[in-house]
């Protein structure tokens, strides 16, 4: 379980299972109390400034070195493979796209085996981008443990818990909520409730971190105290084991004879996070016009353009809509920057209908979109003297500075809208040169 007395984003934590178990003064003494091994795993480049840096000591039972050798890890469906990074390099559709919730498996499927790749772009070896999955799952991870050597995972639950035991300890998150994995910590994923689906974003450029708040001051958006790091929790037992591991686009595994999460004690920053999306504080306008979407930024990975994300995860949670002569739901737009957006609750007040909790939609660079017509009808005549409370709803995004490119799979995807375009259709002409 996690603690608030281990709350943060970014700041260094120390944790331990067993009283005695951290070395006091030094991170790698001779001898590691209680016979632990000395192990240090490591985010960043070792000369990344300390403000930047990220690392983690570890003192576990075997170091993460012990284990078999790894073999290619065939994850097809249908002679396919689910879950990679290939995102082509031919044509990409301008056309937008959208999605209805992926089906729950019917066959016995784990987190690892109901991953599914949607889009991204970019990829481990460049050093930048992001990959787009889906998950949707019916059986917990037993003797399985997973990681990412490629990126750091964000996972957006949407329907039922995950319980993430992690080699720093456990999290558990359901939908609202969301989990941080960074790069190259071991996992196994339980599902509480039996089933669970949701949606994953594979960072891999700079780490995930808060935006600075400029001109909004020292508080307001996701307040560092609010994300929650894991305490220390070990698994001492032997068995036959399965590691996969994602490294350069492709999967692996290797049998290991313990568990890896076998960490008694630990101290740094390059954990694990949960946070609650509730807890978001938005920002408004409380005078005229609809603000840019940046004021609903929850983390970002910045890129090498000052201002520009590698990637954003933006969010639009509950809220009170009350600016004056002004068309309240997000305005008709085309943005330089490519999104992708999901549903996680309630609905969203930019579509009357077809956006629906489990869904996504793709809008890719110059691409137009915003309110279907029922909406803009309905918000153009609407009682401005009013307040719209937006109380039951959880969007969020993920944009991204490159294009977003569907995968072949994603885009013959039964559960795809191919009538999404119509949802503009009944956009009608009101041009009267003769009446302002």
């Amino acid at each position: 379980m996690t603690l608030d007395h281990h709350s943060g984003f970014g700041n260094e934590f120390s944790s331990e299972a067993l009283a005695g178990a951290l070395p006091v003064g030094r991170n790698s003494p001779q001898r590691a109390p209680f016979g632990l091994y000395a192990e240090q795993i490591s985010g960043t480049a070792f000369t990344a400034p300390r403000h930047q840096n990220r690392r983690t000591w570890l003192y576990r039972i075997r170091p993460a070195a012990v284990h078999g050798r790894f073999a290619p890890f065939e994850h097809h469906a249908a002679g396919n493979p689910r879950f990679h990074n290939d995102f082509g390099t031919g044509p990409v559709t301008p056309e937008q796209l959208r999605w209805n919730p992926m089906p729950m498996p019917e066959a016995p499927v784990d987190f690892v085996d109901g991953l599914f790749t949607v889009a991204g772009n970019g990829g481990p070896e460049a050093g930048c981008g992001i990959a787009i999955h889906l998950y949707a799952a019916n059986r917990s991870m037993t003797d399985r443990f997973f990681y990412d050597a490629d990126g750091e995972l964000l996972v957006v639950p949407q329907h039922g818990r995950l319980r993430i035991a992690t080699e720093l300890g456990v999290l558990e998150v359901g939908p609202q909520e969301i989990a941080l994995l960074p790069r190259g910590i071991r996992f196994r994923v339980e599902l509480p409730d039996g089933q669970a689906r949701g949606y994953v974003c594979e960072n891999f450029g700079a780490f995930l971190r808060l935006p600075d708040l400029g001109p909004i001051g020292s508080n307001g958006l996701a307040n560092p105290r609010d994300f929650l790091a894991p305490v220390a929790a070990f698994e001492d037992r032997e068995g036959d084991f399965e590691l996969v591991a994602k490294f350069q686009g492709h999967l692996w595994r290797a049998p290991i004879g313990h568990s890896p999460l076998d960490v008694v004690a630990w101290h740094g920053n390059h954990v694990p996070y949960k946070y609650d999306l509730r807890r978001f504080n938005t920002i408004g306008s409380i005078s005229y016009d609809h603000p840019d979407p940046s004021i609903f930024l929850v983390l970002t990975s910045p890129s090498d353009t000052p201002g520009v994300g590698n990637m954003d995860f933006v969010i639009f949670p509950p809220r009170w809509l009350v600016a004056q002569d002004t068309f309240r739901p997000p305005w008709f737009h085309r943005n330089v920057a490519s999104e992708y957006m999901g549903l996680v609750h309630g609905a969203y007040d930019a579509k009357a209908d077809g956006f629906v909790p489990g869904g996504g939609s793709l809008h890719n660079c110059m691409s137009g979109h915003g309110p279907d017509a029922t909406t803009f009808e309905k918000a153009s005549t609407a009682d401005l003297s009013r307040p719209d409370v937006i109380a039951d709803t959880m969007a969020f995004m993920f944009e991204a500075r490159q294009v977003i490119r569907p995968v072949r799979q994603a885009l013959d995807a039964p559960w795809r809208q191919r009538d999404y375009l119509d949802c503009w259709s009944g956009l009608r002409r009101h041009f009267d040169p003769e009446t302002r």
